[in-house]
């Protein structure tokens, strides 16, 4: 399972003030047009969007494949009446139809979903957890910027896990439609160890997803090139986000 025994080393890669910090302000403005008072984070990894939005006064649905994620995220974020976590995949029913206002998968979720058959019936079931009006939210890395073939190295962190001192270096490569997340974990203590990961991800192109939402139901699809909502361009984007309504 992608990332379950990673949960650790997911979490401490991840700048998360300055990453929500610069992500916020677009679910702030999304929220307020959808009128949204219910959301579900539908592959919600250790659950800091899921509580960003139940910051704004939201009731959500964080759920996630990964047991340990999940574990974390009910860890750090508790459990309530507004706030619930569950086990699931993303391309699994979410229950009543309608239930919610808003839905998200981003971080990249999306991508590693391993092939486009997954791909659609995710967006389907996240189209028909949401009520009419209602929108979801796609976000994944744009893999057409980067070259095909080197690894494009991008975080460099030292932290502590389990009481040892660790190196967490993280890059990207593109190997034609494919792309690939490195991890490589390495020990500093007095027992040196090193651990490699090259997780698999799809290049999803908007061409891809548009006609997904809308044989799902979607009436309206807009695809930006980031969370500031700046147009897309497949050469040089760092992000594709795909924002669907009913």
């Amino acid at each position: 399972m992608i990332f379950d025994d990673l949960t650790d080393v997911y979490e401490a890669m991840i700048d998360w003030p300055k990453r929500l910090a610069v992500e916020g302000p677009f679910y702030r403005r999304l929220v307020e047009r959808a009128g949204a008072k219910t959301a579900i984070d539908v592959a919600c990894g250790t659950g800091r969007h899921a509580a960003m939005l139940h910051e704004l006064s939201l009731r959500v649905e964080g759920a996630d494949l990964s047991p340990r994620m999940i574990q974390r995220a009910q860890q750090t974020f508790g459990h309530s009446d507004t706030l619930r976590w569950v086990v699931r995949s993303f391309d699994q029913p979410v229950g009543q139809p309608g239930a919610f206002d808003l839905a998200l998968c981003v971080g990249n979720s999306l991508a590693l979903a391993g092939d486009l058959e997954i791909v659609g019936r995710a967006i389907r079931e996240m189209l028909l957890a949401v009520r009419q009006g209602g929108s979801i939210v796609v976000q994944v890395l744009n893999l057409w910027r980067l070259p095909d073939g080197p690894c494009v190295w991008q975080k460099c962190r030292r932290a502590s896990l389990a009481e040892r001192d660790v190196l967490i270096t993280k890059g990207v490569h593109r190997c034609g439609d494919w792309g690939y997340v490195d991890l490589v974990v390495t020990a500093l203590d007095a027992d040196p160890q090193m651990r490699c990961e090259s997780v698999p991800f799809l290049g999803l192109e908007a061409e891809q997803l548009e006609p997904m939402a809308r044989q799902a139901g979607a009436a309206q699809v807009c695809f930006s090139g980031g969370y500031q909502e700046q147009p897309y361009d497949r050469l040089a984007s760092t992000d594709l986000v795909m924002v669907a309504s009913k």
